[in-house]
């Protein structure tokens, strides 16, 4: 017996063909901001390795200036030392002929005080003969050779200095020139590295802004680019999920025919089942509906049924709720008048012959589908006092009618009315309950873990997989 519980879940979110063209836009329009941005970058990376270079040049054009600097302060101090040594030499020179030209001047004042000629005269007639004459006039003449020739070699000494100090004050004042330039060059390269590394660190901060533009449009690049992979594996995915909904729908189409089909022939051979609908009226005759709330004899069901419990007497039998909050009789079932696996199937019939109808909290006897009952919760608000149908232990009562079995409509009382049979070695045929002492639900084992069950208020009696959660240690089995 096929199930008939969707196991499709809920549908995941559809993105439409507008959101994910928009998604692939926003990839497209970063894709070009990157681009553009990326090409910034190794614009300003090139730029940059230009001013690296620009400024190693101007670095060692300091150094150039540095060295020239230097060489022209040496040159200048060679030149000064040369300025001093001349001056030096020029002032010794100048002292000696001062000296010289004092000899001078003292022995021309002297032979003029001696007369000149008559000196010379006097000198010559002292002389004792010609030679003595001769001698001494040679020396007169020697003595005034050599004291001219010692004056005018002075005097030349002293104009060789003079030009020496004259060429020395030249290259003092060349080598000062060339320090002074130097130190300009020396400016100005420190000048031009200045503005290079300012263009540099400049060019830099360009650089680091643009990275950080490009790496915002990359950031945003891959959002775009997740946010359309995102919406296409939500398209996917929903499409998946449609595909999964469709065969699902189609299997449940499917197991719903099947079922209708089952529940046809059930309806069939339930209808065709004289004895067993005689036995279902013979066992409901002269019973209290277990809806009764007054006591009296009438077995008519109350119109509204609207007692505020649910609850219901009948003769001396003791009152309690199931899952309905219905509530029946604790007397034993009777005897059923037919065993056997024909007696399963009799029972299986009736209750399949049911699918589809309506549920209805505290719907249902021995004959078939009743109004429903008010609870003052749940199934007030789902209308159910209105309806017409069955809760799962009102089926049960349906199903077991068919074979003489009399059940009470709780299904607390329908956990004690068979024997008891370990849940794993349930048989089709038995009954399934859940919640403690099977207080909550009680559904007809079909076999193939299918069960039979009218489940909640919004339902519909239908066949289900057999739910292992809740589920007692026992089955009730009221057939062998």
């Amino acid at each position: 017996m096929p199930g008939q519980s969707a196991a499709v879940p809920p549908p995941p979110p559809n993105p439409s063909d507008g959101d994910i063209s928009q998604a692939n836009s926003a990839v497209t329009a970063q894709l070009g901001a990157v681009g553009a941005l990326i090409n910034q970058v190794a614009s300003a990376n090139d730029q940059l390795s230009k001013l690296d270079d620009a400024v190693a040049v101007k670095r060692e054009d300091v150094n150039k200036a540095l060295v020239d600097l230097q060489n022209a302060r040496s040159a200048a101090d060679v030149a000064n030392a040369a300025v001093t040594a001349s001056k030096q030499a020029l002032s010794f020179a100048t002292t000696e002929i001062d000296k010289a030209q004092k000899k001078f001047d003292g022995y021309a004042a002297k032979t003029y005080t001696d007369g000149g000629a008559a000196s010379s005269i006097a000198s010559y007639l002292g002389s004792s003969n010609p030679d003595e004459i001769l001698d001494r006039a040679q020396a007169l003449e020697m003595l005034s050779r050599s004291q001219q020739a010692v004056l005018d070699g002075l005097q030349r000494a002293r104009t060789e200095e003079a030009n020496k100090d004259s060429a020395a004050r030249k290259s003092k004042q060349d080598a000062d020139a060339a320090a002074a330039d130097a130190e300009s060059k020396k400016g100005a390269a420190e000048q031009a590295i200045a503005t290079a590394q300012a263009a540099l660190q400049q060019e830099a901060s360009r650089k680091t802004q643009i990275e950080a533009q490009r790496d915002s449009a990359q950031s945003q690049l891959d959002a775009a680019r997740t946010n359309v992979a995102g919406l296409q594996g939500q398209r996917e995915a929903f499409i998946g999920w449609d595909n999964q909904k469709q065969a699902e729908d189609a299997a449940l189409a499917a197991a719903a025919d099947v079922a209708k089909q089952i529940a046809m022939q059930a309806i069939q051979r339930v209808a065709a089942n004289q004895a067993a609908k005689d036995r279902a009226a013979e066992l409901a005759a002269g019973q209290r509906p277990h809806t009764q709330v007054e006591d009296d004899n009438s077995t008519d069901q109350s119109s509204d049924n609207d007692s505020s419990d649910g609850d219901s007497t009948d003769g001396d039998s003791s009152d309690s709720t199931d899952d309905s909050g219905t509530s029946s009789k604790t007397t034993k079932s009777s005897q059923p008048t037919m065993t056997g696996s024909a007696a399963i199937e009799t029972v299986i019939d009736r209750g399949m012959s049911q699918l589809g109808v309506t549920y209805a909290w505290g719907g249902g006897d021995e004959n078939g589908p009743t109004l429903g009952i008010r609870d003052g919760g749940v199934a007030d608000s789902y209308g159910d006092y209105r309806k017409v149908g069955f809760d799962c232990s009102g089926l049960m009562v349906y199903a077991f009618a068919g074979i003489g079995i009399s059940l009470p409509h709780y299904s607390g009382y329908q956990y004690t009315a068979g024997t008891q049979i370990p849940s794993s070695k349930m048989k089709r045929g038995d009954m399934i309950f859940y919640g403690a002492n099977g207080s909550q639900h009680v559904a007809l084992y079909l076999g193939n873990d299918q069960m039979l069950e009218a489940p909640e208020s919004g339902s519909h009696v239908k066949v289900s997989p057999v739910r292992d959660d809740g589920m007692t240690p026992y089955v009730v089995r009221m057939v062998s």
